[in-house]
């Protein structure tokens, strides 16, 4: 994966058999960090969604992103002590790349308002009003896939 460093590891993972790994991240960095409710944070759509894993060293689980069957892509985490390394970005691309093969137009999120240049660099627009999130202020977003 460019850019990423070749101790981490991107797998193409599912909620059935990478669950625990996935949900360790997402724990981590949405309820205990940002204070997401679970009941918000677990939506039951994981089973139906496609599912990226980033590990390090001994397959620690470090990082992950999912797209929902629509093109929602969403749940974007990176523990604290793997930011600013490339690995968010590698997993979007990932993620980009499954749209594509899916022939998808385009592919949508809700951005945290903090991480809208982060989305931007990547070719995803603003559309639409502020809105909160889990008490987060959040923007929708959107990038065409194909024309």
């Amino acid at each position: 994966m460019a850019g990423m460093h070749p101790e981490f590891q991107l797998i193409h993972a599912c909620w059935e058999d990478n669950r625990r790994e996935l949900g360790a991240v997402r724990r981590a960095v949405f309820v205990e960090e940002q204070r997401v409710p679970e009941s918000l944070e677990w939506d039951g759509m994981d089973a139906d969604c496609y599912h990226v894993l980033v590990t390090a060293a001994e397959q620690q689980p470090v990082a992950t992103g999912r797209m929902k069957p629509d093109g929602h892509i969403g749940r974007m985490a990176v523990l604290p002590a793997y930011r600013g390394q490339g690995i968010g970005s590698a997993v979007l691309m990932a993620l980009l790349k499954v749209a594509r093969q899916q022939q998808y137009a385009e592919v949508f999120l809700h951005a945290q308002v903090s991480a809208i240049a982060f989305y931007e660099r990547h070719g995803f627009v603003v559309y639409g009003a502020e809105f909160m999130e889990a008490g987060i202020p959040h923007k929708s977003m959107r990038r065409q896939i194909r024309s």
